[in-house]
């Protein structure tokens, strides 16, 4: 009976993990429609996309460690009520700056989300083996919603109007309302100390700036704004270092990083972020601008990448029961190599098969990395520290997409302009322009445009795979020397209240 209400739980668990994911990216598709029934402009749009992304990215860490001081399943409950009425507002915004409001504070709330989720598995499952596959069923689920999210907004958006896509979160959000206090133990840690204003202010600016500064440089390429961004962001991330280091309760545990697997995990999914963030950036602008696909069919054709790493996730502990943890985490890697590698052959009538097996295979890859080595985070440090090692985890997945956005982003820029030798900035522009030259410069100039960006997704392609194998070299040389065993975790009646 335990055990069955353990996974009752998780299955509550799953609810806001799958909606946070769908959330970030479901309004890629609604985005066009909103904009124009609301008036917004194109900064108002960046806004409108780019809010939620910012505050939950900023406000991680500081909810992964809050949910450990009050409770993480208190931290739950008030999160996805927020969730659920800011869904509502959302949905039937009158004008930008409301949609703009309601999305940033969708973004507080689903930063209390993940880290709590993730570290109530903890409390849930104190067998390592069962605990390990929630984890991986919760990763499957926080990945095949961020693959589902526009292929469900493109189907909702043929028969409704775009606010549906807000209001899917809230039966969702009320059945985790209505059945986590039955369901969910509450865990808080007397050893966890109070809060530090300093530190949650520090992360905060020092996360934003940095986000912030990574877009703005994907966006407008080099510029003064994003260096200035960039150059702040860094020096106070020093200072936020410095002092979680001289803090006895720190906000960020980061002696963790002494732990060389743990180290090893936290990189490896940063890169695996920046590495996919910037595959899934061009092989979407492939599908549309160069195969001249719809936005909701190449959504459709993109699923494959987000199922990919879910299949991948679901799998990892049949893995690690045949070889070690480091082992399967370091061959999935390499596999993901060999998927990248694949997109440097796309061209001419079998480049869409190839694009589609390359990005399922890359993705693929990724499943042992993103089950067994969060397992691994979160199984390194005490149960009253889990919610800070979560935090760690997921600050680390959304530092790693941001950089692939704008790392990868501008390199294949650089390619591009490159291969168009300075006539053209980008394929978007290069669209619009031949629609005004005549027939056959206009043709021209098209096929060249399209030629030059499959260039730049070969170069990323590379860039992905190289990525990918420092990364599984990397966590192969940090394995530790002997096996060692697992923290114990609290009996889940004990932790309960």
């Amino acid at each position: 009976m335990r055990v069955n209400r353990a996974w009752l739980g998780l299955a509550v668990l799953t609810l806001p993990t799958l909606l946070v994911a769908m959330d970030s990216t479901a309004l890629l598709l609604a985005l066009p429609r909103l904009s124009a029934d609301l008036g917004a402009t194109n900064v108002e749009q960046l806004w409108i996309s780019d809010g939620y992304g910012f505050t939950v990215a900023g406000l991680v860490i500081t909810m992964g460690t809050l949910g450990d001081r009050i409770g993480r399943r208190r931290l739950l409950m008030i999160g996805g009520a927020a969730f659920a009425a800011l869904s509502v507002v959302a949905a039937f915004a009158a004008d930008p700056l409301m949609l703009i409001v309601a999305r940033a504070l969708l973004g507080v709330a689903g930063a209390t989300l993940a880290p709590s989720t993730l570290a109530l598995i903890t409390n849930l499952f104190r067998d390592d083996r069962q605990r390990g596959k929630a984890i991986a069923i919760w990763a499957t689920c926080q990945f095949t919603g961020g693959a589902l999210g526009p292929v469900f907004a493109g189907f909702l958006l043929q028969y409704f109007w775009w606010g549906s896509v807000f209001l899917i979160a809230v039966p969702a959000m009320a059945v985790l309302l209505l059945a986590g206090p039955v369901l969910l133990p509450e865990f808080r840690s007397d050893r966890a100390g109070r809060l530090d204003p300093a530190s949650v202010g520090l992360s905060l600016v020092a996360v934003l700036l940095m986000v912030y500064g990574i877009k703005q440089l994907a966006v407008e390429g080099v510029g003064v704004v994003p260096a200035v961004a960039l150059v702040v962001g860094a020096a106070v991330g020093s200072l936020f270092v410095r002092r979680q280091l001289r803090l006895e309760t720190p906000l960020l545990d980061l002696r963790l990083f002494r732990n060389r697997p743990f180290t090893a995990v936290i990189v490896a999914l940063v890169f695996a972020g920046i590495a996919m963030a910037g595959t899934g950036l061009l092989v979407t602008q492939y599908l549309q601008s160069v195969l001249g696909h719809s936005p909701f069919v190449s959504a459709v054709l993109f699923a494959p990448m987000g199922l990919g790493v879910a299949v991948g996730t679901m799998t990892a502990p049949a893995l690690a029961r045949r070889m070690s943890q480091t082992t399967a985490i370091a061959g999935g890697l390499v596999a993901s190599a060999l998927g990248g590698l694949l997109l440097v052959a796309v061209d001419g009538a079998g480049a869409l098969p190839l694009v589609m097996i390359g990005i399922t295979v890359l993705a693929l890859g990724t499943g042992p990395l993103f089950a067994l080595g969060t397992g691994l985070v979160v199984g390194s440090v005490p149960p009253e520290r889990a919610g800070s090692a979560a935090s760690m985890s997921e600050t680390g997945n959304y530092l790693g997409g941001s950089l692939g956005f704008g790392l990868l982003g501008v390199l294949a820029a650089v390619v591009y302009r490159g291969r168009m030798h300075g006539t053209s900035d980008s394929l978007a522009g290069a669209v619009a322009a031949s629609g005004r030259l005549p027939a056959g410069q206009g043709a021209e100039l098209l096929h060249d445009a399209r030629a030059a960006f499959a260039a730049s997704l070969h170069v990323t392609g590379v860039v992905a795979a190289v990525i990918f194998a420092a990364s599984a070299i990397l966590v192969l040389t940090m394995r530790p020397a002997t096996r060692t065993a697992p923290t114990a975790l609290p009996d889940y009646e004990a932790a309960g209240s």
